[in-house]
């Protein structure tokens, strides 16, 4: 196999999640169902079926169109049990991450710095933090409600009662209300994803950016299998981040390859960074290995990086070039070229009404169907006959892209 084949005709594919608790199968049910639609729409053929390696979580895909017949086999990374642990937080803690992570932010001057690339990942930022605090102040004010309508009950109906009892009565009922109403807050947060957005921010702030221990041992896994694959009869072998499941990516891919993983006559290595939220975690003070992977990563010659966002998706850091921003750009720098997706193109009018208050399922279109594809088609790039490589090769980065290092305290030397 050559690394720089144009024509794929059989790929791995590396899915690697962002923060999310749910099971990895949302990933292919939500491919079977965009995929569908994106073929109807771009004229091709998709088909899915089992995975072939049972003791890993992923399925196959055959695709036919565009000149070709291709078959990939997609394998997720699961740590959907490790953040459903962190999440998994009582009220009060949950509020204790809340002030640690703003000292995180604050005292390292991280937040000020994320302030001056785009707004919509900042304000996500700011988010929980300001709805956690109004709720907390909802069941204060519902406990001091609680006591006052105790006390003067209990001065109605129980005039010769100790002076204390109706205090400590009214303390206990008030309190037990303000609880159940934040615990009400917790149960319906599927609506608007606050309680989810403090644990995601203080899963990364918890340790200033270095990667959680409970996750060590899964990224070493999934490096070992990609290096398995780079080993084996492909064509490609393709790693796709998204969210911050693009920083884990060049985390492995930095590993994998320090360490001779990437063989000169092996299959074509591509990584495909998508809805990026890299400075997020690299502006903080614990991102050491982080930014010198970015630096390492965006040298090398043997693999193809593409980084694709959005404007309208106001919840990753659309445009921004993640080595540059974080100060790790070097003269040797190829990488990554950065794409936007183009929603206001790609997306017709109705889909992007339907989708304008619905910001997290934004976050996902890179994964979902579009009604005008450009040169970003998700199921042709994992399934389709062309490689990652040929498929960007000669396209010129996107003008509107932010390459200025504003994280200058981790610059490169």
């Amino acid at each position: 196999m050559t690394g720089e084949g144009d024509r794929v005709g059989r790929r791995r594919v590396f899915y690697i999640p962002g923060y999310d608790p749910f099971h990895p199968r949302r990933y292919r049910e939500l491919y079977r169902r965009e995929g569908a639609a994106q073929a109807r729409i771009s004229g091709y053929r998709l088909r899915l079926s089992p995975g072939r390696r049972q003791e890993r979580y992923g399925w196959h895909v055959a695709f036919e169109g565009d000149g070709g017949a291709a078959e990939a086999e997609v394998e997720v990374l699961v740590w959907s049990d490790i953040v459903a642990a962190s999440m998994g937080q009582s009220i009060a803690a949950t509020y204790w991450q809340l002030v640690r992570t703003v000292r995180v932010y604050v005292a390292s001057g991280a937040i000020f710095r994320l302030l001056r690339l785009r707004k919509g990942p900042a304000i996500a930022a700011l988010y929980p933090i300001g709805v956690l605090t109004g709720q907390a102040g909802l069941a204060v004010a519902a406990g001091v409600a609680a006591l006052a309508l105790v006390r003067r009950g209990a001065a109605a109906l129980w005039p010769l009662a100790p002076a204390a009892a109706p205090a400590i009565l009214g303390l206990g009922l008030g309190a037990g209300a303000g609880i159940a109403l934040l615990r009400w807050f917790r149960r319906h947060d599927n609506r608007i994803f606050a309680w989810y957005l403090m644990h995601d921010f203080a899963f990364t702030a918890s340790v200033g950016g270095a990667v959680p221990d409970a996750l060590r041992p899964r990224l070493r896994a999934f490096a070992d299998r990609i290096a398995e694959a780079l080993g084996e009869d492909w064509d490609e072998v393709l790693v796709v981040g998204h969210s911050s499941g693009a920083h884990l990516a060049v985390t492995v891919l930095a590993e994998l390859i320090r360490r001779g993983g990437v063989p000169a006559d092996g299959p074509g290595l591509g990584f495909l960074s998508l809805g990026q939220v890299v400075p997020m975690v690299s502006f903080l003070p614990g991102a050491e290995d982080l930014r010198r992977d970015l630096a390492f990563l965006s040298a090398r010659p043997d693999l193809t990086w593409v980084d694709v966002s959005a404007p309208g998706d106001g919840c990753a850091y659309a445009l921004c070039d993640p080595v540059a921003v974080s100060g790790m750009a070097t003269a040797a720098k190829r990488w990554p070229l950065v794409v936007s997706a183009a929603f206001t193109q790609t997306l017709s009018p109705e889909t992007r009404r339907s989708l304008r208050w619905r910001f997290f399922r934004l976050h996902f279109q890179y994964l979902c169907a579009f009604d005008r594809p450009g040169d970003y088609d998700y199921f042709r790039i994992t399934a389709g006959p062309m490689s990652l490589a040929a498929r960007y090769r000669g396209r010129a980065p996107s003008q509107s892209r932010i390459e200025r290092a504003v994280n200058r305290s981790g610059m490169a030397g």
